[in-house]
């Protein structure tokens, strides 16, 4: 599992190239101090009052709720959908009950554990090839199989939004609420309208990679007061409006912390900087690479403006050396003309840099092998990359996990250091 390729001349670099790691400006350090100065540095304050009402109007929602992390509000999201759709659960059970949910299948697994906080089975639909994301027509399909789900969870793959149109009016004609997992893709937009205002529930993340970060936290949005009144209560640990502590429903510790909110805030006004920095970084590695048998992360232009939060690569098959992955492991066989995502990797690294496997498909996730997993042309069980038709492999979250990876996409690294990205995955084609 040795590269045979040429990398002299070459040198690492000297400051690691990251894979997306915060950018601070320093507004962020003044709204923490003033938690500090004020004594405001639990779950209420100035700033968490200040980014809710600040996101909101940025996203186009009415309310947002925030929380300790993305995972806080997707997991509140899902359990709101479920007590929407089949009613408070008891103590001792999910609002889902056993129901099954439609899910995403390549997406980090933050998505769909909520489903199983709540005692719910998610069902994997394939990814589609335009955005990446879940494809409309094996939606469709799941419907056909399952015509008693009510709940989708959707999300937008490295900030690239999906076809948002075609998937909420499936789920209208069917009845379904859309829970909208918009972690990633905070700044993109599809038709004009931000990610973050399409689901009857949505959730963003405050993560240290992404576009934005409180170096943790995340945010419920929802138009509903009532709705952002129960998460903000569930976020609480349910405490009922007594002069003591008096809970009827089971609670959790999710609020936000006013410092962590001061962080976010003055993260805020640098949004769109942000957003210009990972473009350029996406055009730039999409020119060096148009030479090689590659392409990117794709995008509808006619429909959708990406964040562009982790530029990716995609590997032509016949350009693709031997490679193979277990659980925990790949090995790779070196081929002149030819390289794979393993050897890429490794390249990269060497050299001093970050870079990562594309998601792996939840349908290949040893914890949800046994969950149903539903493609455009039927539905099947675990990695069925043997499944071929004249179009190519029907598990096309499983192929594009196979020849895909992300890139260094750090929005601090200068066009000197990506320029050097971009000749080691040259030499690993040469």
């Amino acid at each position: 599992m040795i590269s045979t390729k040429d990398f002299s001349g070459l040198k690492p670099f000297e400051k690691k190239v990251w894979l997306s790691s915060p950018t601070m400006h320093g507004e962020e350090q003044a709204f923490v101090k003033e938690a500090f100065d004020t004594n405001w540095v639990s779950t209420v304050g100035a700033n968490i009052d200040a980014v809710e009402k600040e996101l909101a109007q940025y996203i186009g929602c009415r309310y947002a709720v925030a929380l300790s992390a993305g995972t806080a509000a997707l997991h509140l999201a899902t359990k709101l959908a479920g007590e929407r759709l089949y009613g408070r659960a008891k103590p001792d059970h999910g609002t889902l009950q056993g129901h099954k949910v439609f899910c995403c299948d390549m997406t980090f697994d933050a998505s769909i554990n909520p489903v199983a906080y709540e005692d719910g089975e998610a069902v994997f639909i394939d990814t589609e090839r335009d955005t990446w994301n879940m494809d409309p027509e094996a939606l469709e399909k799941a419907f056909a199989l399952y015509p008693d789900v009510k709940l989708i969870i959707i999300a937008h793959l490295y900030g690239t939004p999906g076809k948002i149109d075609e998937i909420r009016e499936i789920a209208k004609r069917h009845g379904a609420l859309i829970v909208e997992d918009a972690a990633e893709s905070v700044g993109a937009t599809y038709k004009g309208k931000e990610t973050g205002s399409f689901g009857d529930y949505s959730a963003i993340s405050f993560n240290g990679n992404k576009i934005i970060t409180g170096s943790s936290g995340g945010m419920f949005l929802t138009d509903s007061k009532e709705d952002a009144d129960k998460v903000r209560k569930w976020s609480t640990q349910s405490r009922e409006a007594a002069p003591w502590y008096q809970h009827e429903e089971i609670g959790y510790n999710y609020r936000m912390s006013n410092i962590i909110a001061g962080v976010v805030r003055g993260q805020i006004p640098h949004l769109q900087e942000h957003l210009d920095q990972k473009r350029a970084i996406y055009e730039r590695y999409r020119e060096g690479f148009k030479d090689l048998p590659v392409t990117m992360n794709p995008y509808e232009e006619n429909n959708a403006v990406p964040n562009f939060w982790l530029s990716c690569l995609l590997i032509d098959r016949e350009a693709m050396c031997r490679q193979v992955r277990g659980d925990n492991k790949a090995l790779y066989i070196s081929e002149k003309g030819k390289s794979c995502p393993s050897e890429i990797l490794e390249a990269i690294a060497s050299f001093n840099a970050e870079g990562r496997p594309i998601w792996k498909p939840m349908h290949c996730q040893p914890i949800y092998r046994t969950n149903a997993f539903v493609t455009k042309s039927g539905d099947g069980r675990g990695q069925s990359n043997a499944y071929i038709d004249e179009g190519g492999p029907v598990d096309v979250g499983a192929d594009i996990f196979e020849r895909g990876l992300c890139l260094p996409s750090d929005n601090k690294m200068t066009p000197q250091q990506q320029d050097g990205i971009i000749e080691i995955v040259h030499r690993c084609f040469a």
